[in-house]
């Protein structure tokens, strides 16, 4: 991996023969904060959401993420979103359908398509915008990681903008996550602590 100082979500993302989408979740293991995947949302008229490893990404800046694979050997990765079916039984009232008023007519053992998203096992989807709290309310928004370009671990969330001390970058480390759910970060400091964490200078790359 030539350079990985900071990987981003909503970033455009190149593959050795051209552009090909841009990056729309990262996959982290929890237990070990290493980061394990990318989703890459491939471009054109029916975009669809690719899960490439780690090990396929030879750089990545504030403003591109580089694989090694080609165009053609991304398409061929496992989708993230998948859609599952499932059968739903509603029961009858006096043989007659459940009606939601004014207009729906619930009907007995309909399926409906639920999607999904191909997370592998023990490991959590993050990605920018992610709400962020502490342990006294909400802090800001994650907008994007530092990864320790050695070892692959993220190292720290950081909050760029809209958060509640200004201008400035707040890094977060990954110890202080208490748990995630679908759309928020829980870390495990007030906010007096997070203003008081040690100050990161972040390098950001411009090409």
């Amino acid at each position: 991996m030539e350079t990985m100082e900071e990987i981003r979500t909503n970033t455009r993302v190149d593959c050795s023969d051209g552009a090909c989408g841009h990056s729309i979740y990262l996959i982290m293991n929890p237990l070990t904060d290493q980061l394990t995947h990318v989703v890459v949302q491939t471009g054109g008229l029916f975009p669809e959401d690719r899960l490439v490893p780690l090990s396929e990404v030879v750089s990545a800046t504030a403003e591109a993420i580089k694989l090694r694979c080609t165009k053609a050997q991304l398409n061929k990765m496992p989708h993230f979103r998948y859609v599952e079916y499932t059968r739903m039984e509603i029961p009858h009232m006096h043989s007659m359908p459940l009606v939601g008023w004014p207009y729906v007519t619930a009907m007995e053992d309909e399926t409906y398509a639920v999607e999904q998203m191909n997370v592998p096992p023990n490991e959590l989807a993050v990605r920018r915008g992610m709400r962020v709290e502490a342990k006294d309310g909400a802090v800001g928004r994650v907008d994007e990681f530092l990864v320790d370009p050695k070892s692959g671990h993220i190292t720290h969330l950081v909050l760029r903008e809209g958060h509640l001390w200004g201008q400035k970058d707040i890094c977060i480390p990954v110890t202080a996550i208490g748990e995630m759910d679908e759309d928020v970060v829980h870390i495990k400091l007030s906010r007096q602590e997070i203003e008081a964490l040690p100050h990161i200078r972040i390098r950001r790359r411009t090409g």
